[in-house]
């Protein structure tokens, strides 16, 4: 009879720390304001206004909004602040730029918050791989939040891990 299997990963005091399990689940949405503008380029403030007036806001209900233009036109700080205000009221967060923009808004908010005690001088493995969209900044964060603490930091699986950071 041969020796017995140990699974010394299992064993260790090794945390694993997985960003898709704090991925904030909800709709996300892209708002376009080229439409607003007069032929995609040109923001004419009293049509602007006009047409946010005219927007049924209620559609991003709940929703992450990233505000964009797609066009190469000037807009002026204050048309996206004006879009802001008129989903604030519905949208549980909205930023200026593109999907990963928002995504990385929202971990940036969640790790600012992250309770840092259960890595105090344990080892801590980022996990790499995700299902869900964990924008690379995400884990730059991660890794800026959990060095300050931890005996030591890794990058990707308990089995094939990239050391990173190791306390001195």
């Amino acid at each position: 009879m041969g020796k017995e299997i140990i699974n010394r990963v299992a064993q260790s005091k090794l945390i694993t720390f997985d960003l898709e399990e704090l991925y904030p689940e909800g709709r996300r949405e892209v708002l376009d304001i080229k439409d607003w503008l007069h032929e995609g380029i040109i923001l004419r403030e009293k049509e602007f206004r006009s047409a946010l007036d005219e927007q049924d806001w209620s559609a991003y209900q709940d929703a992450y909004v990233a505000l964009t233009c797609s066009t190469d036109a000037i807009v002026p700080g204050w048309a996206f602040m004006l879009v802001a205000s008129k989903l604030n009221p519905f949208a549980k967060k909205v930023v200026i730029g593109k999907l990963e923009d928002l995504e990385t808004s929202l971990y940036q908010t969640i790790l600012e918050e992250l309770d840092l005690s259960p890595f105090k001088d344990k080892p801590v493995i980022i996990k790499g791989c995700s299902n869900k969209p964990v924008p690379e900044n995400a884990y730059i964060m991660a890794m800026s939040k959990i060095q300050q603490v931890a005996k030591s930091v890794m990058y990707g699986e308990a089995c094939s891990a990239v050391p990173l950071f190791k306390k001195k």
